[in-house]
């Protein structure tokens, strides 16, 4: 399934110039879906219909899909009935994520909507509501699931409940979201904000690192900035990101060779299957670089984990063959060459038997 990247607008709170130009600069870095929040409404219906239709038919112009989160009042302040969405029709959605559950065949039934329009459901319960909907034989091309996003420090998931939360609706083929959170946003559904991620191990991790991470435990289609704004330069970041492959970030050494700077930034490195628990192994390279001189330097020290090194010339087969360390450990026919940025040693763990890889010099 083709991975896409969000950001979220608050039209409630917010100011539809600026909207327009953060939709204008996110679509230019590659972003493609809108969260927008529908949670509390003001000025009627005629009111809600010209704000919100104008802001998604401005973001439909760039290319944009658009779920509105609703709460179970948008219906009745509206007049609107969960047996006929087309209001959210007229103001040109093209989906709603449900705030509340109802008994499974509801749900169901609503993916049939005569509209089109996606039903997006809250996957951040680890309860079998997902398979209940599916076992009222759902239209599951337009059924999505969408984490929660946590504005209150300390209150996000866990990240071992995420995974078993996301697997309910991973293993049916729905398309999956969750939220990550930019550094200088404020605006969010609540006064409260503590920045809007879903997993509470990204609170304060920078956007782009969580997005990778997201992207790599294989269970979110789709990674969305849950607050509002974030900065061009976040923005550019996240949409640089690698969304099929982890492209660690590095620090490489000033005695790294030309050689091995080569190895380390210009290949497509992939893990070895019959994996170790010391290193990542990424043995192609050795085969390509085996006619290249690689004297010793830089092989006198204790290796540590996301340090990167490059077998030198004392290494016989193994000569430039490149490994990421796991465990500490000392070997001088290894050159240390550069280091993955601390904060990405995370993804480690998620470079599995003939995983790919890349790397980008910081």
């Amino acid at each position: 399934m083709r991975r896409r990247l969000g950001i979220s607008i608050y039209p409630d709170h917010s100011d539809p110039a600026r909207d327009r130009a953060y939709l204008e600069l996110a679509a230019r870095h590659g972003f493609e879906r809108i969260f927008m929040s529908m949670l509390e409404v003001s000025g009627g219906r005629d009111a809600t219909v010209t704000k919100f239709g104008d802001v998604i038919s401005f973001a439909h112009d760039l290319g944009y899909e658009v779920v509105l989160d609703v709460a179970p009042n948008i219906f009745e302040e509206l007049g609107v009935s969960y047996d006929d969405l087309g209001f959210f029709h007229e103001l040109g959605a093209d989906g709603i994520r449900l705030d509340t559950g109802f008994d499974g065949r509801r749900e169901a039934m609503l993916t049939y909507n005569p509209y089109g329009l996606a039903i997006e459901l809250n996957m951040s319960s680890d309860v079998a509501y997902v398979d209940n909907i599916a076992s009222y034989q759902a239209n599951l091309p337009f059924l999505y699931g969408c984490h929660n996003f946590y504005p209150q420090e300390g209150t996000g998931l866990p990240f071992d409940f995420f995974v078993g939360c996301s697997r309910r609706f991973k293993e049916k083929g729905l398309r999956t979201a969750a939220f990550v959170s930019c550094a200088g946003g404020t605006l969010g559904p609540w006064p409260v904000n503590d920045g809007l991620p879903t997993l509470e191990m990204h609170r304060h991790l920078p956007a782009d690192v969580a997005a990778k991470h997201l992207f790599a435990t294989g269970l979110i289609d789709d990674v969305i900035i849950g607050n509002a704004y974030a900065s061009a330069d976040e923005l550019a970041a996240v949409g640089a990101v690698d969304r099929y492959q982890t492209r660690f970030s590095v620090e490489l050494l000033p005695t790294a060779s030309e050689l091995e700077r080569a190895i380390v930034l210009d290949e497509q490195h992939e893990r070895r299957g019959d994996i170790s628990e010391r290193v990542i192994r990424s043995t192609d390279v050795r085969v390509k670089y085996r006619a290249e001189a690689n004297p010793a330097h830089d092989n006198d020290v204790e290796l540590q984990p996301g340090d990167i090194v490059v077998g030198n010339d004392a290494f016989g087969n193994y000569k430039n063959e490149l490994q990421v360390v796991l465990e500490p450990h000392r070997d001088a026919r290894k050159n240390l060459v550069g280091k993955i940025v601390p904060e990405e040693l995370v993804l480690l763990p998620f470079i599995k038997p003939w995983s790919k890889f890349r790397f980008a010099e910081r």
